[in-house]
């Protein structure tokens, strides 16, 4: 008998996989004006739905009696790239149609941007990367990633940035 597992409700039935229109247009002023608009961005994306793609990978493979290899097993994965300075990245995607951008395969599995960041850094990766293929793509660094993790809530007051913990 297969192991069966239930997937927590995140909290997102009925969700159509479109972007939150609000988080559109604050990547849009971040492509403008990536240096002055990160904070900013990064303020809208902490309560967003991110859709983390998941895609099949071959567990185990069985030859058959004309030489063929065909599946046996297959697992469902979560996806890290690594960069070209060697780090890995966790890849999540504002909606489908920038996932199908990527990869019309994956299958989107939406998460907030918290659990988001706390796969990330089980997985041992140093960042999230939000629309890899667009149409803004999006970086969250080693230390946000942290803190977004850790339910901390970038907060703006009077022009500056800084992390707060809910209920302190």
């Amino acid at each position: 008998m297969a192991d069966v597992r239930d997937l927590p409700d995140q909290g997102f039935a009925g969700d159509d996989g479109s972007p939150d229109p609000d988080l559109v247009q604050a990547l849009a002023a971040y492509d403008a004006d990536p240096e002055s608009r990160y904070d900013a961005t990064l303020v809208r994306l902490q309560t967003a739905r991110l859709l983390v793609p998941v895609v099949a990978v071959l567990g185990e493979a069985e030859v058959d009696e004309r030489g063929l290899a065909r599946d046996k097993t297959s697992d469902m994965a979560t996806v890290l790239v690594q960069g070209q300075d060697g780090r890995t990245a966790l890849l999540a995607f504002t909606g489908t149609e920038a996932l199908r951008l990527w990869n019309p395969q994956a299958r989107p599995v939406p998460v907030p941007v918290a659990r988001a960041a706390q796969a990330a850094l089980q997985d041992g990766a140093a960042a999230l990367v939000v629309d890899l293929a667009g149409p803004v793509m999006f970086v969250v660094g080693a230390e946000d990633l942290r803190e977004l993790a850790e339910g901390n809530l970038l907060v703006e007051l009077n022009g500056r940035f800084g992390w707060a913990t809910p209920g302190r």
